[in-house]
């Protein structure tokens, strides 16, 4: 990325396929209105709140306590379940209310995205690179830092391509699994520093001195609970503290990895570039279509545990609704795509959608 300029100038075309998104948000608009239903959540999302809560601290505390240390298998499985703990808080309850999705109060929203904190990460980053560069620069190489992982992994063919990323759909997935580690150690300071250049934390209304603050003592935090408290308090040898605590991270980093790539890097998508006036083809909405992707529509688990993620194309569309709502849109979505002569792409099941993601990844490694 290169300026903050540089992101003004990127413009979409003011205007889609006759209207394609006019007239989608008025159906949708319909759809709340005549159901007499809110875009946010429900009572069905505050229990599923308490529950991925509970995923995560309850193991913890049980880490904690020194129960779990009493037998081997069971203290590893302990922290398994806190990885996947990390996974439904993330995607289930964190994503939604940056998004001011989960409810209605703002300051609600606000204080619940912090949640991502138990992850490792850091919520103004977050609303930075998600929210505001991967919702409105989607697989735009160079503005949407979820397709940019340095040199070591090439996500798109307008990235530069190195001997070794011919090996890359065999290695990908290791590297995907330290996600929270990196975001629980450098990336958050980098990325912070990287935003106070482009003017970024303006749009959060911070200053650098005040968002490092507040990072710093987040961190402090993050370490002391998750990783201290257990060194000096599980009853387990230090060693198989610090490996159960990776392997806790590698669950959480590898699965949500694997979720948030299958929506875009995939052999479907576009990945476009703008012209040399900076301008894109496409409208917005249009951009979106041709650039994301839903896997596993039918699979009632995966609609609950990852907080409808699995239905990304609702999703870009209409970020700012409860992912609840999801599987009802997804009807209206689709015949309206249809319609407009869209694309509205879809893998069947996550394995498929997984397939489909190492072959791009072997095809861009490779041409």
């Amino acid at each position: 990325m290169e300026s903050t300029q540089k992101l003004s100038l990127v413009k979409f075309a003011p205007k889609d396929k006759a209207g394609f998104f006019d007239t989608l948000k008025a159906r949708v608009d319909a759809y709340f209105k005549d159901n007499n239903l809110e875009m946010y959540g429900n009572s069905s999302m505050k229990w599923k709140t308490v529950v991925m809560l509970l995923m995560y601290l309850l193991p913890l505390a049980f880490v904690i306590s020194g129960y779990a240390a009493t037998n081997l298998w069971l203290f590893y499985a302990t922290w398994v379940m806190m990885g996947l703990g990390m996974v439904g808080i993330g995607c289930s309850v964190m994503h939604d209310s940056n998004h001011d999705a989960y409810s209605g109060n703002k300051t609600l929203n606000k204080h619940m995205g912090k949640m991502i904190m138990l992850v490792g990460g850091y919520d103004v980053n977050w609303r930075i690179q998600h929210n505001i560069l991967h919702h409105t620069y989607t697989n735009i190489d160079g503005l949407d830092q979820d397709i940019d992982a340095g040199i070591l992994l090439r996500f798109s063919p307008t990235q530069k391509k190195y001997g070794f990323h011919r090996f890359q759909h065999i290695y990908a997935w290791f590297l995907y699994g330290m996600l929270t580690i990196l975001w629980s150690t450098q990336k958050d300071f980098k990325q912070l520093k990287e935003y106070e250049a482009l003017g970024l934390l303006r749009k959060e209304k911070m200053t650098y001195r005040y968002a490092l603050t507040r990072l710093l003592i987040y961190k402090g935090l993050y370490y002391v609970v998750t990783l201290v408290l257990p060194l000096l308090f599980s009853g387990a040898p230090w060693y198989h503290v610090v490996l159960a605590y990776l392997l806790m991270h590698f669950i959480a980093g590898l699965s949500l990895s694997s979720i948030f790539q299958l929506a875009h890097v995939m052999g479907d998508c576009e990945f476009p570039m703008p012209s040399d006036e900076r301008k894109m083809e496409n409208s917005w909405a249009v951009h979106q279509m041709l650039n994301t992707a839903n896997f596993s529509p039918n699979s009632r688990f995966l609609n609950w545990f990852i907080g409808g993620l699995n239905r990304q194309i609702e999703h870009h569309l209409f970020p700012y609704i409860c992912h609840l709502h999801y599987k009802n849109l997804a009807p209206i979505v689709k015949a309206t795509a249809q319609e407009y002569g869209l694309p509205y792409y879809e893998q069947k099941t996550f394995f498929a959608a997984l397939k489909e993601h190492g072959r791009l990844l072997k095809q861009l490694g490779n041409s």
